[in-house]
C-alpha cells in the first residue's frame, strides 16, 4: 500500500508539473493569437492540443493503481461483510480507548 501511496504521489507531483506546462503554454498561445499568422496559431494550438492529451492520459495512468486498490478493498467488504464490520468496530473500540487515555 506504501508503494502504491508513493507511485501515486510522483505521479501527481509530475502531472503538477504538467500542468504548469500547459498553463504556461496556454498564456504563450493566447500571446499569439493577438498577432500572428494562420500557420503559427495552429501550430500552437496543436501543441496544446497535444500537451492536454499527454496529461490526460498520465491522469488515467496514475490513477489506475487507486481505482484498482479500492475495487480490491469493495471485493473484500462484499465477500466479507461480517469481517468487515468486526475489524471496523475493533479499531474504533482501540481509537476510543486511545482517546480515553488522554
Amino acid at each position: 500500500m506504501e508503494h502504491t501511496a508513493l507511485g501515486f504521489n510522483r505521479a501527481k507531483d509530475k502531472m503538477a508539473q504538467d500542468l504548469k506546462m500547459i498553463v504556461s503554454d496556454g498564456e504563450d498561445l493566447l500571446k499569439a493569437a493577438a498577432n500572428v499568422s494562420g500557420e503559427g496559431f495552429a501550430a500552437a494550438r496543436a501543441k496544446f492540443s497535444e500537451q492536454v492529451t499527454n496529461v490526460k492520459a498520465k491522469l488515467a495512468d496514475a490513477s489506475q493503481p487507486v481505482i484498482d486498490g479500492a475495487r480490491r478493498a469493495d471485493d473484500l467488504v462484499q465477500g466479507n461483510p461480517w469481517t468487515a464490520i468486526g475489524v471496523a468496530a475493533a479499531v474504533g473500540m482501540l481509537i476510543g480507548f486511545l482517546a480515553a487515555k488522554r
